[in-house]
């Protein structure tokens, strides 16, 4: 069943929101890599929940106890196994969706498919499942900096209908600039408006979405295995496997299908004995492989489906019924999938380094 991701360096998560702990058993991974589980608490501090008033109020440490694959500060090659307990689940709130399907979740088609389901915050299906990828891609994101130097920035740039304005942001912004405001918006001004509508929407018992968007520097050229686990297809699929997820464009994008070829195209020349792009509209990757240049993606975020308001909705006989949303729930997810957005790219990008490396790098003829 597919709760495992990667081919070399894989991952597989298990858990339920409500469970007594949720967790991610990571697999492949190069021994000898030095590794403490304060590099992995950093990432799931800025996934927790209870970070700011304009998140959910459930406080949970997210403490990662590091159970097997490290010993004396580095890894020995063997699976490693990571695990969070759960400490502030309230399921008593989630009573009444044991009969009845909250709308535009996984509720219905949960039921549908498994015939039973754990109805307690959504059970396998919450975001809290994203734990385990947050805490596998700090350690890919490690061996990436190691490797090559590989820095991944994510950052909100919209949120319902504000957008920050073209040409407002640098090149590639920091992890200071990001991190500034709760938000996570490098653009001061629009990070404020972004907070204002946040807290309007909750405070009206509703909610809103936005967009990340994710920019990669020092991937070298070649990464990617053409036809069906093309880069930028392995990036969507990751991207489109998180909760909440409704689109992703890499490069130019839907906006590129205005263009003309010659508009479009990105021309190469030399630098410094190097093939580089004069533009990069084709987001550093072409024909499913990287280019050496800087790969960068927008992911959409839909509205937080659970509303403390009424709504329409069945229940598990098939009658019609309405259902008040209950428990506490982010009127905005966009902000704290940020690590999230950068925990499944380094995911993708170390496991197709490493498949790279295996078809090209060990044999010599």
């Amino acid at each position: 069943m597919p709760n495992s991701f990667g081919k070399l360096f894989t991952v597989t998560t298990w858990g339920e929101s409500h469970g007594p702990a949720v967790g991610v058993v990571v697999d492949g991974c190069p021994p000898r890599l030095p590794l403490a589980a304060e590099e992995i608490q950093v990432e799931l501090d800025r996934r927790r929940p209870g970070q700011s008033d304009i998140v959910t109020p459930r406080q949970e440490a997210d403490k990662v106890e590091v159970l097997s694959g490290v010993f004396e500060g580095k890894t020995t090659g063997a699976p490693i196994s990571l695990l969070v307990r759960s400490g502030d689940a309230r399921s008593s709130a989630y009573d009444e969706m044991r009969d009845k399907f909250r709308p535009s979740h996984a509720d219905y088609t949960y039921e549908a498919k498994y015939g039973f389901r754990d109805h307690r915050g959504g059970g396998r299906s919450s975001a809290r499942e994203t734990i385990g990828r947050v805490a596998a891609g700090a350690i890919a994101k490690k061996v990436l900096a190691l490797a090559g130097a590989v820095e991944i920035r994510a950052y909100l740039t919209q949120v319902h209908d504000i957008v920050v304005p073209p040409g407002a942001l640098s090149p590639f912004p920091t992890l200071a600039e990001v991190e500034a405001t709760p938000v996570r918006c490098p653009h001061p001004a629009t990070a404020a408006a972004m907070i204002a509508r946040i807290k309007e929407v909750r405070s009206a018992g509703d909610s809103v979405g936005g967009v990340i968007r994710c920019q990669i520097r020092g991937v070298p050229p070649g990464l990617g295995e053409p036809v069906f686990d093309r880069l930028e297809a392995d990036l969507a699929k990751a991207m489109l496997s998180l909760p909440a997820t409704k689109g992703f464009e890499i490069g130019s994008g839907f906006a590129g299908t205005r263009l003309k070829g010659s508009e479009h195209n990105d021309p190469f020349r030399m630098v410094e004995g190097r093939v580089h792009t004069i533009s990069n509209r084709s987001g550093g990757i072409q024909g499913g492989i990287s280019n050496g240049e800087e790969i960068y993606f927008n992911v959409g975020f839909k509205p937080t489906a659970t509303l403390l308001r009424t709504q329409q909705t069945v229940d598990t006989s098939g009658a019609d019924t309405e259902l008040m949303g209950r428990g506490r729930h982010d009127p905005c997810v966009v902000p704290r999938a940020v690590p999230i957005v950068e925990a499944m790219a380094a995911l993708v990008l170390l496991d197709h380094w490493m498949r790279h490396a295996a078809q090209n790098q060990i044999f010599e003829f």
